[in-house]
């Protein structure tokens, strides 16, 4: 694969979950989320957090779409995937979190994998 074929791949990866984000981060500030969705995070006891988690939601959304920032954004989304996950399997839901999880790291790791692999050692 070429140097600009796996920068486009990369990028078009990063930013299908950096969407996702976007657009949750929205509907949870705009308090347009499904009712199924807010009944969920009610029970799981985030009600209270609904609006936190919006704002953390587009924050690390930029802070993915920044360069700069991207390294720093991929371990926040990351985590706030991870804990997704975490929170959609223990109450029987089917881990999507996981495909978004996923497609951040391959696109990571075409990105800039030196995140990810050992730096030669220094003689």
């Amino acid at each position: 694969m070429t140097t600009k074929t796996k920068r486009i791949v990369a990028t078009v990866l990063i930013a299908i979950p950096t969407l996702v984000l976007i657009i949750g981060g929205l509907l949870k500030i705009l308090n347009k989320e499904p009712e199924s969705v807010m009944q969920f995070l009610t029970e799981a006891g985030f009600g209270n957090y609904i609006l936190l988690l919006g704002l953390g939601e587009l924050i690390i959304a930029a802070l993915l779409i920044y360069p700069k920032t991207i390294k720093i954004g991929f371990l926040l989304a990351s985590s706030y995937f991870g804990g997704a996950l975490c929170l959609e399997i223990s109450g029987g839901q089917p881990p999507v979190s996981a495909v978004f999880l996923t497609i951040l790291w391959v696109g990571m790791f075409l990105k800039e994998q030196g995140m990810f692999l050992l730096a030669p050692a220094e003689n």
